[in-house]
């Protein structure tokens, strides 16, 4: 049995014909003969070294590559959080999955509302002008046809080491006054979005069982509520997600762009299908989906191609909105003629922008737009 195996491992790793050549006669074996021969067996076990050496790197090469996109073995399933463990974080990507908490949360109002659509708003934990701005325009948009709509603010902890007592505390009295922030105990920050958005889909899959859709949407986005409670009316109800989707966007390979991604961490050319960060909606039941997903998925800094390939990993198509013009990556120069009225989201300049382009947005909806 023993003679066998090393016999087919010998098969599998050195040609028969090299073992042939490789094995001297016995009889200059016992002579003890240092011939050419000799010499010649010498050079081929170099030489066969030499080459098992070189297959075991190119493979360790090859799987590096593959476990920095499908970590299985390092990274913990998310429905065990105690026994989370964060997977290799570098530059381009966070360490997500990860027992994360949050410190300001409303535990049970989605769950007594029962909202139809629930709007989450990523925020910086010093930009309370922002979330003021949002309550008082779309934010301020609870019922439409019916319909529950709510929303919540989620962030991070402020990355400012002076003044950051200052921004808890005026944190937890604008929690109180509003019941609309959801801080977790992670450093926010632009690299960082990914994981708010993953912490985002936790929440939601563990706080609003009878909410039908969810949407994530930036501060310096404008948003239509009506149109997009309108169009949820009539979307799919599971499995569901849409927005301005990106099809064969390239993977930027220039170290000077903010979006850089080098080989090691992502060898492919081109990102799967995705919807751009600024605004995309999204069934309930995907939320559990999505973070199955991440089990499997390395985290990537980029949060909306992170959930491209989640939705990827899942065979699940991101799928176009009805029109291709109701969710805009830029404002036109031109916003007369009903524009505000028949979009759903248009990234702005800024969220102080958003006053300005509200007003507009009420005026042409009031003459009849």
């Amino acid at each position: 049995m023993l003679q066998n195996k090393k016999k087919s491992f010998r098969s599998c790793l050195v040609p028969e014909i090299i073992f042939r050549l490789l094995k001297m006669p016995d009889n200059a074996v016992s002579r003890g003969e240092r011939t050419p021969w000799m010499k010649f067996r010498r050079c081929l076990w170099y030489l066969v070294a030499l080459i098992m050496v070189g297959t075991l790197v190119i493979y360790s090469s090859v799987f590096q590559v593959s476990w920095s996109l499908n970590p299985r073995t390092t990274t913990p399933n998310s429905s065990n959080p105690q026994n989370s463990v964060p997977p290799l974080v570098d530059r381009y990507t966070v360490a997500y999955p990860h027992e994360y908490h949050f410190i300001l949360d409303e535990p049970n109002r989605c769950r007594e509302e029962s909202p139809f659509l629930v709007l989450m708003i990523p925020v910086e934990p010093h930009n309370r002008e922002a979330r003021h701005i949002i309550r008082s325009t779309w934010g301020n948009v609870t019922t439409v046809q019916g319909k529950v709509v709510s929303h919540y603010f989620i962030l991070g902890q402020s990355r400012e080491e002076n003044g950051a007592q200052t921004i808890e505390e005026q944190l937890l009295r604008e929690s109180r006054d509003h019941g609309d922030i959801l801080q977790s105990d992670f450093l926010d920050s632009y690299h960082n979005l990914t994981i708010k958005t993953m912490l985002m889909f936790e929440w939601l899959s563990t706080h609003c069982p009878q909410t039908s859709y969810a949407m994530k949407v930036d501060t310096d986005t404008f948003l239509n509520v009506h149109n997009l409670v309108g169009m949820l009316l009539k979307a799919p109800q599971h499995l569901y997600i849409t927005g301005n989707v990106i099809r064969f966007a390239s993977v930027l390979r220039d170290q000077n762009s903010k979006w850089f991604m080098p080989f090691s961490t992502f060898p492919e050319s081109v990102y799967p299908p995705y919807a751009i960060g600024l605004g995309y909606v999204f069934s309930l039941d995907l939320t559990r989906k999505i973070l199955e997903a991440a089990q499997h998925i390395r985290a990537l800094y980029i949060e909306d191609v992170y959930v491209g390939l989640c939705m990827r990993h899942l065979g699940i198509p991101v799928t176009d909105p009805p029109r291709g013009d109701m969710f805009r990556i830029w404002m036109p120069s031109n916003t007369g003629n009903c524009y505000w009225t028949s979009v759903i989201t248009t990234l702005l300049h800024s969220s102080n922008q958003l006053l300005d382009v509200w007003k507009s947005y009420q005026t042409q909806a009031q003459s009849g737009c």
